[in-house]
């Protein structure tokens, strides 16, 4: 099998904390799970930011699922959707 890139789109839970402090989370929590390719920071409106992440993981099953809920169990991450799946 071959890998899969992913894309993730992270809200913060709040519009004041830090989005760079959440990025460096975000990347030392899913570190040994998948690889970072590339992260984004998206203005929504209203002051309100988004990380978007992509990331290649193996294509096995649970392999996204388990990044996503690393991501999700973060303290400050208020919504993770994954918006593009591509094979590699």
């Amino acid at each position: 099998m071959g890998d899969v890139c992913v894309v993730f789109k992270v809200l913060p839970e709040d519009s004041e904390l830090k989005i760079e402090t959440l990025e460096k989370e975000i990347v030392e929590k899913i570190n040994g799970i998948c690889e970072v390719n590339k992260i984004s920071v998206d203005d929504i409106g209203f002051g309100i930011k988004a990380l978007k992440i992509q990331v290649v993981v193996p294509d096995e099953e649970g392999k996204i699922d388990r990044v996503e809920q690393a991501i999700s169990s973060i303290s400050g991450v208020g919504q993770v959707d994954s918006e593009d799946v591509t094979l590699v």
